[in-house]
């Protein structure tokens, strides 16, 4: 089509066709917004309209979480050091280290499966993540005890899972920021805890265990957090 055709209630008209499961936020990020950023970066480069489009609202939220039966938005259960320690006394060492990891630096998911060993700073105690979300990559300082269970890992070469050839060596072995996830629902049956989200275990566990637990101001801790 025409760029000058395309118009943001196209765009969002999109979301019930090519993914009519998923929630209204699952649109804007995944649809919507590439889209969009695609469309005014020509605009940028050679005059083509600029296109503007209206977010979602709530009613349109609400009608699609009716229609696919499934609430979003929902509030996310942090982590906690009982937690933590439960999931890593029924967990194997490279998925202990991975949640302590995240909890202790609140990495994302998507960094923590990404560090291979050349990221990797022992005399340092520092970790290397790569740039996301808009942060540039970033040295990170761990505890003594942290690196050196780190370190205690044999790296492993992960398959891309669509090509099937062989990744770099990575500390933790995983080769996605989503192939954790059935291994971790093992773990959490097994420890007799409520599954949580990398995320929610990591960056959410990391935050509140600053601000709620150790009274560190939320300025602080989203500094720490790299928010």
């Amino acid at each position: 089509m025409l760029i000058s055709d395309i118009t943001g209630k196209l765009l969002k008209n999109l979301g019930p066709k090519l993914r009519p499961n998923v929630s209204t936020d699952t649109w804007w990020r995944e649809i919507v917004t590439p889209a969009r950023a695609a469309i005014n970066n020509a605009h940028e480069l050679i005059g083509t309209p600029l296109l503007r489009v209206k977010p979602y609202d709530q009613f349109e939220r609400i009608a699609q979480d009716q229609k696919r039966n499934r609430q979003s938005r929902i509030k996310r259960k942090p982590s906690n050091r009982k937690w933590i320690d439960a999931f890593c006394n029924a967990a194997d060492p490279y998925n202990a280290a991975l949640v302590r990891f995240m909890f202790e630096t609140a990495a994302r998911i998507d960094q923590a499966v990404s560090i291979r060993p050349i990221d990797l700073r022992p005399d340092e105690c520092k970790v290397r993540l790569k740039a996301q979300k808009g942060h540039p990559e970033a040295w990170v300082t761990v505890s003594p005890e942290m690196m050196a269970e780190i370190e205690a890992l044999k790296p492993k070469r992960p398959r891309n899972r669509r090509t099937g050839a062989l990744l770099d060596p990575r500390v933790f072995g995983y080769g996605s920021s989503t192939g954790y996830n059935n291994r971790w629902r093992t773990i959490c049956r097994r420890a007799g805890i409520p599954y949580l989200s990398a995320h929610a275990a990591g960056r959410h566990g990391f935050y509140t265990e600053l601000v709620v637990r150790q009274q560190v101001d939320p300025v602080t801790a989203a500094e720490a957090g790299r928010w």
